[in-house]
């Protein structure tokens, strides 16, 4: 028990250096201030990267927020809400499908005023990923096809829906879409994706240890 609170003490601290990083991130991308102002504030955040580093994970070792007996990513791209990059997506499954929600600020614009195409392909990626899971194991994109249809607008609730619509042993082929949640039968952005769960071989091969501990 004393173990489990102290990730979740973890995590809720993970989650509010998130929360605090995004929005200075924010602010940085949508601030007028002058160089002078500017130069400073950036001289105060590299006063906090030491502290930081002064206990850091390599790649290949998991973060210790992930473990418990509720894993999850904290630090996912998509959908860590300790990864200040993240916006983040929250993703539920409802009878077997991923439906995701987010809402992307001035940090994810591309052409003014709406979203960079590049973050459409992370969300799809990410709620075929969780589509993919509902199997019951994890698996790796293989194939992305995105198809964009409208652009997606910043500063409004999106929806990311995705699901799995057809198995064949360890593959498997699904289809997303992004729409605004005040108007989910518009199609933004849509995806056909196929993903596959590695084989034994091929996750000792690319996971190490990490492969044995996933089992």
């Amino acid at each position: 028990m004393a173990v489990e609170d102290d990730l979740a003490q973890r995590r809720r601290a993970a989650r509010e250096l998130g929360a605090a990083l995004r929005e200075l991130t924010g602010a940085a991308v949508a601030t007028e201030v002058d160089a002078a102002t500017l130069t400073e504030i950036a001289e105060q955040v590299r006063a906090l990267v030491p502290p930081l580093d002064a206990a850091r994970r390599e790649r290949g070792e998991p973060a210790a927020v992930d473990g418990g007996q509720r894993a999850r990513r904290m630090y996912n791209p998509a959908s860590g809400p300790g990864n200040p990059i993240a916006p983040p997506m929250e993703v539920e499954i409802v009878d077997g499908t991923a439906i995701g929600r987010c809402t992307l600020g001035l940090t994810y614009e591309g052409p003014p005023s709406y979203g960079h195409g590049g973050i459409s392909a992370l969300l799809l990626d990410q709620i075929l990923g969780h589509a993919h899971s509902t199997r019951g194991k994890h698996g790796m994109t293989v194939k992305l096809d995105l198809r964009y249809r409208r652009p997606v607008p910043l500063e409004t609730p999106l929806r990311v829906v995705g699901q799995v619509v057809r198995v064949d042993g360890r593959w498997t082929e699904s289809v997303a879409t992004i729409s605004t949640e005040e108007d989910p039968e518009t199609v933004l952005v849509e995806a056909e994706g196929v993903f596959v769960v590695p084989s034994a071989e091929q996750a000792q091969r690319l996971f190490g240890e990490l492969a044995r501990l996933a089992r």
